[in-house]
Parts: structure tokens; C-alpha cells; sequence
């Protein structure tokens, strides 16, 4: 193994959104407000065709549309004109996922702000435009959504709150802004309460979505600054910012090693993750060649199987685990339909053969034609 393969992932250890997806992390804590407005949280949301169960999973994907939508729906039906800043409340910058553990690692505001803008549009929203404009004194963190989802007031209130959390978790409890813009036809008996709720000036604009805060902070170190996260996870977010691993085929794939382990990686549970029908994967895969989600799934396991094996520390049943299997004896038989191997033996074999070529009988070609892929 060489110095550059010390840790080494042969893939994304999860999926990402794509195009015109989030996070579905952006409705947390949404049936419980509604609720607390006297309303009834499931005609809304089946409104809007959205499952209540998937929001117990904050890492599923959802169409940003049917967001925006069911934001501005709410704000009518339960009139409430500041529902995007209501639900925003009751959330913790955490909504953002891992991109919120990379900014509190950051060593310095500027790169938490930097890794913000970078990752964002690759973990939790693909369609968002974010950038930093530095003046002498004020800097603004700027962003927009690179398509229409039409009139997405909510969305941009919740936007601006939790950015600003953000923001004063990283810039300690000195942080103030200066104001915000937002792109928001707000009513004027609404400008106090939202200036109170922000904590600064408040800009009605018709395009400009801003916050503002004096450029000095961009320079002021993090407190909760760890660098070798910050290290480790910015590398991984870059290669997978790098991959553009955004085809069906690719996101069914870091679907598969993500979930292996959980023993419960089936076609339903990646279809409820990308946020489709399983009529709808099934169709996407075979039109992007053919292929069948059992064959993604059964190349990811050889070849994760592969590399497991190599490591002399791990236990065959360790092995077995990793991949999903219960029992040690059903990846044994796997394994030798792939490679016509045992497990035990193909390591045994390995051993011997390090250093060199392995066999033909080792090859991946050799295994898929085994098993049939």
C-alpha cells in the first residue's frame, strides 16, 4: 500500500442531491409548527405529495419545488406571513449536515464562509448560487437559486435565519450583522418584528438576497477550530465536489456502499433517498444502460469485499457484516459465485500473491461474468 493509499474511499459514502433536490433536513420541526399554529400538518403535506415519514430521515433527498410550495402554502393557510422565519426558530444550523461540522472546524471565519459557499450547493442544494463580497468595511454573503421555483418568499426568510445562525456560531458571540436583503415583498407592520428576529436592518429588495456584517470578522478565528477535521473532511468534501458523480448509475452506487452495512439497502429504501418512485429508478437505470439496481448492488459488494479482505485485521465475520449479510456462511457463498473462491481461500491466495499480479481468476471482469452482471 502506498503513502497515498493510508486512507483511501473508492467513492462518496453517501449519495448527494441533484439537480432541482435538497436535503429534506430543510422540514425538520415542520409538522410540529404547524401544529402549534392550530393546523393539521398531513392534508398539507400530502398536498404537496410529500410522505410525514420521510422527514424523519434528514438525510433523504426532496424536489426543491415542492419546498418552496409547501412553505408558501402554509404561510396562507395557517396566515402566517413570517412561516419560513417561524420554522427557521425552531432549527439549529445543523439543517446544513456535514457542511455545518467543516465550518465549525474552520480555523478562521473567512474559511468557514469560504467551505459554506463551496460545499453547500454539493451536500444539501445543487441549485444554490452563494457567494462573498468584500468591501473596505462590510462584507455580504450573497445567494440565489440558479432556477425558478416561482414565489419563494418562506424560503428565503428560513434562508437568511439560518445563515445568520451559522454566522454567529462561527463568529462567537461578538458577531453582528449589519443588515439584511432580502428579495421579499414583506408587509410594513411586518419590518419591526423582522428587524427584532434578525437582530439588524431589514431591506426589502427585488432580487438581492444578503447578509452583511463587518468585513473584521472574516479574519477572527473560529473557537470550536479542529484542523484535522477540518483537513479530513474538506478533502473528502473536494474529491467529492471533484467526482461529479451526479448519473443515476453513480448515485445508485454511493447509495449501495453507504448502506451496505445497515443490512437494509434495497431498491425501496435508494428510491425514498434520491427522492423518486422506484418505477421511476427502475426506468432511469435500465435507459441509462441496461443495468438493474441487483447488479449495482452485487458489484458494489464484490468489490468492497475485495477490498475488505485485504486488511488482515478485519474477521470474516467483520467482512460479512460490512456488506449486509447476517450470516458469515451467505457472504461465503457470494463470494465463491464471484471468484469461485472461499473467502478464506482468496485471502490465503492473497498473501502469497502480494506484490504481484493477481490471477486472471481474481479480476473483476472474471467475477461479473460469474456472477452474471
Amino acid at each position: 500500500m502506498g503513502d497515498n493509499d493510508f486512507y483511501s474511499l473508492e467513492g462518496p459514502l453517501d449519495s448527494m442531491p441533484a439537480t432541482r433536490q435538497m436535503r429534506i433536513a430543510n422540514l425538520s420541526g415542520l409538522p410540529a409548527l404547524v401544529r402549534d399554529h392550530g393546523g393539521d400538518p398531513l392534508p398539507i403535506l400530502e398536498r404537496h405529495e410529500i410522505d410525514p415519514q420521510l422527514i424523519r430521515d434528514p438525510d433523504r433527498y426532496i424536489d426543491c419545488k415542492a419546498v418552496v410550495e409547501l412553505f408558501e402554502d402554509c404561510s396562507h393557510a395557517l396566515n402566517d406571513p413570517l412561516f419560513g422565519l417561524d420554522l427557521a426558530e425552531t432549527q439549529d444550523p445543523d439543517v446544513f449536515g456535514c457542511v455545518t461540522a467543516l465550518c465549525r472546524a474552520a480555523p478562521t471565519v473567512r474559511d468557514s464562509v469560504a467551505s459554506f459557499i463551496d460545499y453547500i450547493p454539493v451536500t444539501h442544494a445543487p441549485d444554490t448560487i452563494l457567494e462573498l463580497v468584500e468591501g473596505k468595511d462590510v462584507a455580504e454573503i450573497r445567494w440565489s437559486v440558479g432556477t425558478d421555483l416561482g414565489l419563494n418568499e418562506q424560503a428565503n426568510y428560513q434562508a437568511a435565519l439560518l445563515n445568520l445562525k451559522l454566522l454567529r456560531l462561527v463568529g462567537g458571540r461578538n458577531f453582528r450583522p449589519s443588515y439584511v436583503n432580502l428579495a421579499v415583498e414583506a408587509r410594513r407592520r411586518d419590518l419591526c418584528e423582522l428587524e427584532r428576529r434578525l437582530g439588524c436592518r431589514f431591506n426589502r429588495t427585488r432580487s438581492d438576497n444578503a447578509i452583511a456584517f463587518p468585513a473584521h470578522f472574516l479574519d477572527q478565528p473560529v473557537r470550536s477550530a479542529n484542523g484535522l477535521l477540518f483537513r479530513l473532511l474538506g478533502g473528502y468534501l473536494e474529491k467529492v465536489k471533484a467526482s461529479a458523480r451526479t448519473t443515476i448509475a453513480d448515485r445508485v452506487e454511493d447509495y449501495v456502499r453507504g448502506s451496505l452495512s445497515s443490512g437494509n439497502c434495497s431498491i425501496e429504501r435508494c428510491a425514498m433517498k434520491l427522492g423518486i418512485s422506484v418505477r421511476t429508478l427502475q426506468t432511469q437505470l435500465a435507459e441509462s444502460g441496461e443495468l438493474k439496481f441487483s447488479d449495482i448492488l452485487e458489484k458494489q459488494r464484490f468489490e468492497i469485499a475485495k477490498s475488505c479482505l485485504e486488511q488482515s485485521h478485519l474477521s470474516l465475520d467483520d467482512v460479512a457484516e460490512m456488506l449486509g449479510y447476517a450470516e458469515q456462511s451467505s457472504f461465503g457463498r457470494a463470494f465463491k459465485r464471484w471468484t469461485g473462491l472461499t473467502p478464506k481461500l482468496y485471502r490465503q491466495q492473497l498473501d502469497t500473491t502480494r506484490g504481484k499480479a493477481m490471477p486472471a481468476a481474481f479480476s473483476l471482469a472474471a467475477a461479473n461474468r460469474s456472477a452474471g452482471i
